[in-house]
């Protein structure tokens, strides 16, 4: 199990992570993880321009790599990039040296000044290392569309009853996710929209 909406003692602990945004207006903050995809990142480039909504793409710079014009597509749109280490290294069984080097190789191929550890978990000591170079993403509300056992109607669900003015969402464009995301990330939008929610560019907003 996993928790949809991130616990404050979760985040207790970590206060150099940025779990969420302080915002005086009604925005959220969407960002997507673990591509670039052909057969998915574009689809969302799309959803989120109809929409007229930005998101934040954590890449993985294995991907970046083997799918530069999908990238490419993603630089040349409103959207922000994120560094998500070069081979989607899991922090908690990687030993720092290597976890940073890992996230250096991303960063020659991506350049940005974000980075989101993948699946959030990482070290003390690797937050140590990376936090004078990187804004370090976390979230507040996890989608849950990586999830095989699940679907669409249960992603929607995930966001639409945690979300909050503030809130940092993740969704994945993945092959794995793809399913769940087709179907829900429209829905999503169209719901939050009508709620009065604009979709905040994050980069801009923690820069502040």
């Amino acid at each position: 199990m996993y928790p949809i909406k991130t616990p404050k003692i979760v985040r207790w602990p970590y206060p150099e992570l940025i779990w969420r945004v302080n915002t005086s207006i009604k925005e959220v903050f969407l960002t997507f993880d673990d591509g670039p995809i052909p057969e998915v990142t574009p689809w969302v480039l799309e959803t989120l321009e109809k929409y007229n909504a930005c998101a934040t793409f954590f890449m993985v710079g294995e991907n970046v790599a083997k799918h530069p014009d999908v990238f490419n597509q993603v630089v040349s749109s409103k959207n922000s990039i994120g560094n998500h280490t070069y081979n989607h290294l899991v922090g908690w069984k990687t030993d720092d040296g290597s976890y940073v080097e890992n996230v250096k190789q991303c960063e020659e191929l991506v350049q940005t000044n974000l980075f989101r550890p993948p699946h959030g978990r990482i070290k003390k000591s690797q937050i140590r290392a990376l936090k004078k170079q990187y804004k370090l993403i976390m979230w507040d509300v996890l989608s849950g569309d990586f999830d095989t056992s699940t679907d669409s109607d249960t992603v929607v669900k995930n966001v639409l009853e945690n979300v909050s003015s503030g809130s940092i969402i993740v969704f994945h464009d993945s092959i794995k996710a793809w399913p769940r995301l087709k179907e829900a990330l429209p829905v999503i939008l169209e719901k939050l929209k009508k709620e009065g929610y604009s979709f905040g560019d994050l980069a801009k907003a923690i820069s502040k």
